[in-house]
C-alpha cells in the first residue's frame, strides 16, 4: 500500500483546495438515505448512482452500512472516498455484500491506493459524476475534462479507490 505524501504535485498547480470536509451531520443524513433506499418505489430513484457498502470490522464483527456513490467503468464499480476507519476493512480477497436498493449481492473488492491508480480512475470517476468532482475538489474545464493536478491533490489528501466486482 502506497501512503499518500504532501510532494511536490507533478501536474502543476491545483483549481481547487481539495476534497471538502467529512460534515458534522454526515452520519444522519446516511441514515436517512439507507432509509430512503429500502423504500421499493423510492430506491431506483435515490439509488441511481448509490451503493451501499456491507462493511464488517475487522476486530468487532458489527456490519456498518455505508452509502457511496459509484462509477461504472469497464464491467467494475468504482467508488471514490477518502480513507475512512470503514475502509480500513475492506480486505481483497474477503467478500463483500453490497446492495443497489434491492437485495444484497456479493462483491470482490479492492482498496487502490497508489497514485497512478488513483489519479487515473478520479478522472473516470469525475467525467461521470459532476458532483462527486465538485466534493472532491478535482474541477473539470469547459468540455468536462478533470484537472490532473486536482485528481493528484485529492490523493495527496487522501482519496482512495475502491474497485467493485460485483456477482
Amino acid at each position: 500500500m502506497t501512503e499518500q505524501t504532501p510532494d511536490t504535485n507533478p501536474y502543476g498547480t491545483p483549481t481547487t483546495s481539495g476534497p471538502e470536509p467529512i460534515r458534522s451531520y454526515q452520519n444522519v443524513l446516511n441514515a436517512f438515505i439507507r432509509s430512503l433506499l429500502k423504500v421499493p418505489f423510492l430506491a431506483p430513484q435515490v439509488g441511481k448512482r448509490l451503493v451501499v457498502l456491507h462493511v464488517v470490522g475487522r476486530k468487532s464483527g458489527k456490519v456498518y452500512d455505508i452509502p457511496v456513490a459509484y462509477t461504472r467503468h469497464d464491467g467494475d464499480i468504482l467508488i471514490g472516498t477518502s480513507k475512512r476507519a470503514w475502509v480500513s476493512n475492506i480486505q481483497k480477497g474477503t467478500p463483500l455484500a453490497v446492495s443497489f436498493g434491492g437485495p444484497k449481492r456479493t462483491a470482490d473488492a479492492e482498496v487502490l491506493t497508489d497514485a497512478e491508480s488513483v489519479v487515473r480512475l478520479t478522472e473516470i470517476i469525475a467525467r461521470d459524476n459532476k458532483q462527486w468532482a465538485k466534493f472532491n475538489g478535482v474541477g473539470l474545464d469547459a468540455q468536462g475534462n478533470p484537472n490532473k493536478a486536482d485528481a493528484y491533490q485529492s490523493w495527496q489528501q487522501g482519496t482512495v479507490i475502491i474497485r467493485l466486482t460485483v456477482h
